[in-house]
């Protein structure tokens, strides 16, 4: 993982990314604190909703004279609540997503950029690290000081392939939880989709991926290394192996789509090799898990 100064170095770059995109959160209605986005119930803000008949108890503030002057019946103006979102954020701490140079960066700088898109929209914001059926909470303290990677030294190695275990993770009743994980994991999206929607939550995912992973050209004798266990297998790949591999990559990713959207959860894949800004509208702006600011 990346040492403090380039972890804050990143995060400066993802602090100008937030005032160019956006986590899309007017197309919710959110239950939580005052703030600014449209809540589930009523409240005081300036924007009129509906009426209703007067309930001994209520504010008299908002009752509507008019209406009683024409009808002489008591009824209620009623006020589009205002409420601040509720935002769980889980990185994905498998080695997968940090075997190569380019991956890592690119998950981080999604990391850093959904943790300042959530605080500037004035969200509620909680920040979990998960590995496996281990997962850790991310302090405000650690996260600003950049010192957070040193959660990743508590939690355990795990097998090939693992999933990260979304069940244990404590995300909040109807949040809006944004994963960000490669998906390079051989359980079924199903387990991970249902812990990510459960409680009413709605789910987001930005899956990083590499061209070397997604359309590799390999040809010959390679030695191929698990990221997670370390073990080498050699392998010579020809181009029926190699066709095999592809096949077997997009069916991957198509189930991932095709079940994220029985959950009404956006998936979008992020490359790590162009810049941030042109990676994240390869598909993360017309998926709508991303806004352009405007």
């Amino acid at each position: 993982m990346l040492a403090p100064p380039e972890l804050a170095a990143i995060a400066a770059r993802a602090q100008a990314w937030a005032d160019v995109f956006k986590l899309p959160l007017q197309h919710r209605t959110w239950r939580g604190q005052t703030g600014d986005f449209q809540g589930s119930g009523v409240g005081s803000s300036l924007d009129f909703q509906d009426h209703r008949s007067y309930v001994p108890g209520d504010d008299p503030r908002h009752i509507n004279w008019q209406a009683y002057a024409r009808t002489g019946n008591y009824s209620m103006k009623l006020y589009r609540e205002e409420v601040r979102p509720v935002i769980d954020i889980v990185f994905d701490a498998s080695d997968s997503m940090s075997f190569d140079p380019a991956k890592t960066r690119r998950t981080v700088e999604l990391f850093y950029f959904v943790v300042f898109a959530a605080l500037k929209s004035g969200a509620s914001v909680a920040t979990q690290l998960v590995r496996g059926d281990s997962h850790r909470r991310i302090g405000d303290d650690l996260l600003h000081s950049h010192a957070w990677t040193r959660l990743l030294e508590d939690l355990p190695a795990t097998a090939a392939a693992a999933s990260p275990d979304l069940r244990p993770v404590p995300l909040r009743a109807r949040s809006l939880r944004i994963l960000v994980s490669d998906l390079l994991f051989t359980e079924s999206p199903e387990t991970s989709l249902r812990a990510l929607t459960r409680g009413g939550g709605h789910g987001i995912i930005l899956a990083p991926f590499l061209k070397a992973e997604a359309a590799p050209e390999w040809e010959g004798n390679y030695e191929f290394i698990e990221a997670e266990s370390k073990e080498k297998h050699p392998h010579r790949v020809d181009r029926a192996l190699l066709e095999r591999y592809l096949a077997a990559y997009r069916r991957h990713f198509e189930l991932w789509k095709t079940l994220c959207r029985k959950y009404d959860v956006v998936l979008s894949r992020v490359p790590c090799e162009p810049d941030f800004q042109a990676a994240v509208q390869h598909e993360a702006i017309t998926s709508g898990a991303l806004e352009i600011w405007t």
